[in-house]
């Protein structure tokens, strides 16, 4: 069993968030959505085989029903469907993930006319933020300045669904620290974080909308870094008030999290 966690670059429309999680059919464990992110997270899990379909058609919809020409939000993006990676639980089923990843990005660029980047170790290392410096804007002229090319789909972005990024990666771990803390404040431990816990990307973010600032986090090595490293990292520059888990995360990863520190969102899996 593999796991699907696309983003897709909406986070207020109840109508299309719900015909989003339905188009993927049985399998969908876990759906979240942040207003001020503008951004929506599902995790589903499918054979190899049969999980790129399943994205495919929650990505058909939001590809109809995203105009990313309107999006606001605090999250960097370059399309609808911004990042789809393919996750494997196990080092056994690193190549279905790999294979299941390559079958998705064909499809997405050939199906859906979007111009479909591979990132991690489909792509020799490249990052996600790499891709997305700039936004689609940016991305674009790099395409026609001849600096990046797609993998897979046509070589303009969609004129309303921008781009997608796909990738075969094992779990991360999607965490958000909220602070009592300036938003400068909150860049700058995000800044020194990046620098000193290996495996972690941080952004410092306001959320207008929950009058929250925090310290979002993706910890892409949990064998290096876990979520508490990232909050005994924060707390040496501010007080904690509470922590957020946006996509399920192993539970494993997790044995050492502070009692005291409040943990919302997610599950945790196994």
């Amino acid at each position: 069993m593999l796991l699907a966690v696309p983003n897709f670059s909406e986070g207020r429309d109840e109508a299309t968030l719900s015909a989003i999680g339905a188009a993927f059919g049985p399998g969908l464990i876990h759906a979240s959505a942040d207003a001020d992110h503008h951004r929506a997270v599902y995790t589903v899990e499918g054979e190899p085989g049969a999980l790129a379909e399943k994205v495919l058609a929650a990505a058909r919809v939001a590809v109809e029903r995203i105009d990313l020409t309107r999006h606001e939000g605090a999250h960097p993006r370059v399309g609808a469907v911004d990042v789809a990676p393919i996750v494997h639980l196990t080092a056994a089923e690193r190549g279905s993930a790999s294979a299941e990843a390559l079958i998705l990005a064909d499809r997405l660029g050939h199906e859906l006319e979007l111009p479909v980047f591979l990132y991690g170790v489909l792509a020799g290392g490249r990052t996600r933020a790499e891709l997305r410096s700039g936004g689609p804007e940016e991305l674009q002229r790099r395409i026609d300045a001849g600096e990046l090319a797609p993998d897979a789909g046509p070589r303009r972005l969609h004129p309303t669904a921008g781009a997608a990024l796909v990738a075969a990666r094992p779990p991360l771990a999607a965490f958000n620290v909220i602070v009592d803390a300036s938003l400068e404040e909150a860049k700058a431990i995000a800044a020194t974080i990046r620098q000193e816990l290996p495996g972690v990307r941080a952004l410092g973010l306001y959320l207008e909308r929950a009058g929250i600032v925090q310290v979002s986090t993706n910890i892409e090595d949990l064998s290096a870094t876990t979520p508490a490293d990232v909050v005994a990292a924060v707390r040496r520059h501010a007080t904690v008030a509470a922590a957020e888990l946006v996509a399920p995360a192993p539970r494993a990863a997790f044995e050492s999290f502070p009692p005291e520190i409040p943990l919302h969102g997610a599950p945790l899996l196994g």
